[in-house]
């Protein structure tokens, strides 16, 4: 009976709830995250100039935007969940697909997970005065992914407009204080003008400062501020009409987060000069310093909440995409069956959400997830590089698969990412080459897992992965 009942499950299909504005809410959320309220005096010690600053903005939003419209197209085509999972997989086989997927999911996943709640506990330890032990954060940290992974197992479309509530007020704070910043600040466009270059700087080392260094290492800031646009292709199952909805949320998601960073950077250095910017306390924010000139002491706790509300949407819609990546990879038969139920009334796989949630619990109480996060910077380069890549690979391989949509500017949009991401993964590898080699090992692990659930499927070819449903046959054992 009870086989019977686990069955039942995994033949539900997952339901396309989601229309547009919650799936570009989904993408600006898990975007928005801290550091848009904290990048900005680090990146102008980079580079000197207000001016400098909004171009490194500027030039990893393109980068970025270039990445979002290749993953229009492969998700538009491929519209099945865990998204990057099915174009890596599709493209370069499946065990690439897998070890992407125990990547995002127990890595990326469940330990950034812990890591954003740990953040969002330790903002609410600033606004209760430093009150919280060590053990209380700690268990407030467990609790806090709980109660998220709870909501999760909500409906698709309760989620959505969760998601889109929240978004709502991230843009309304991001917006607020820029253009706060421009009407009620006594500020001065001669700020953009000046030069920070003589700062205090603190903690930021010499060798990034100025110059063509100084600049990549803002435009890595820039971009590390922009990461998680491509969570929405996980989704992507749950989507209505994803043809159409999927490429008009990854693209006009995109750009709105490129509006927005580019205002309210310009809306602080019109507020302080970029030496006061660059004097700013490596403990604490540019976002906090400008409100604090306008609001006085209240600009501090209102940033506060303001940076709880942002770290809580980027947890909730983190565990809402991931938790298809397994879902998807047990329905594909390369993790136990019983990852791939799906609940019998708000439709959501379930088990995979309560996985991802107990992993992340375990890294919060393990204390391990910052070394695992920083461990598998360089991992997860190379995925988002061949999940862009895969592109060229399928325009071959399937020339006549059904192309809702297609990225214009091909293949030189594809490039402009591909080419970041290398500059990303060789500055990674020449900074810290011992990290890399561990993350690399790390991911390595999963390659005896994948071995033992793949030694019964069939070969995989690249149009299975275009349709819903298991590519290939899973076999009976869990």
């Amino acid at each position: 009976m009870s086989e019977d009942r686990s069955a039942a499950g995994r033949s539900r299909s997952l339901v396309r709830g989601l229309s547009l504005v919650p799936a570009a809410a989904i993408i600006v959320t898990n975007v928005i995250g801290t550091g848009v309220f904290v990048k900005a005096r680090v990146m102008t010690c980079n580079v000197g100039t207000p001016w400098m600053v909004l171009l490194a903005y500027l030039v990893a939003g393109v980068f970025t935007l270039a990445g979002a419209l290749t993953f229009a197209e492969l998700s538009a085509m491929m519209p099945r969940a865990g998204g990057q999972y099915n174009f890596i997989g599709a493209a370069f086989g499946r065990v690439w697909a897998f070890l992407y997927g125990w990547m995002e999911t127990l890595l990326d996943g469940a330990a950034s997970m812990a890591a954003v709640a740990i953040v969002f506990i330790l903002f609410l330890n600033d606004l209760l005065g430093g009150s919280l032990s060590s053990a209380q954060i700690q268990l407030l940290t467990a609790g806090t992914i709980m109660a998220v992974t709870l909501l999760t197992l909500a409906s698709m479309r309760t989620n959505g407009l969760l998601a889109t509530i929240i978004t709502t007020m991230k843009v309304l704070l991001v917006a607020g204080i820029g253009l706060a910043a421009f009407v009620f600040g006594d500020g001065s466009w001669a700020h953009f003008g000046a030069s920070g270059a003589n700062g205090a700087c603190e903690g930021v080392p010499a060798g990034a400062r100025l110059g063509a260094t100084g600049f990549g290492a803002a435009v890595i800031g820039a971009l590390w501020s922009y990461n998680g646009w491509a969570d929405v292709s996980f989704i992507a199952e749950e989507v209505r009409d994803p043809g159409r909805t999927l490429p008009r949320a990854l693209v006009g998601g995109s750009v709105l987060i490129i509006g927005l960073y580019l205002l309210v950077n310009a809306g602080y250095f019109y507020a302080l000069s970029p030496e006061a910017v660059a004097n700013v306390s490596e403990a604490s924010s540019v976002a906090g310093a400008v409100l604090v000139r306008m609001l006085g002491a209240g600009g501090a706790s209102l940033l506060t909440i303001g940076l709880m509300l942002s770290t809580f949407g980027a947890l909730h819609s983190t565990c809402l995409a991931v938790a298809r990546v397994p879902f998807a990879m047990a329905r594909d038969g390369l993790l136990p069956h019983t990852f791939a139920t799906v609940s019998p009334r708000a439709r959501v796989p379930a088990h995979a959400i309560v996985l991802l949630g107990a992993c992340a619990v375990g890294f919060a109480f393990s204390g391990t997830f910052d070394v695992l996060t920083d461990l598998i910077v360089f991992m997860l380069l190379l995925f988002n590089g061949l999940g862009v890549a895969s592109i060229y690979v399928l325009r071959h391989t399937l020339p006549d698969a059904a192309r809702p949509f297609r990225v214009c500017g091909y293949p030189v949009v594809p490039a402009v990412f591909l080419v970041a991401t290398a500059y990303l993964m060789i500055n990674t590898f020449l900074a810290t080459p011992l990290r890399v080699l561990a993350g690399v090992g790390i991911v390595a692990l999963g390659l005896p897992l994948y071995a033992w659930y793949a030694r019964r499927l069939p070969p995989g070819r690249p149009e299975d992965w275009l349709v819903g449903g298991p590519v290939g046959a899973p076999h009976d054992e869990a």
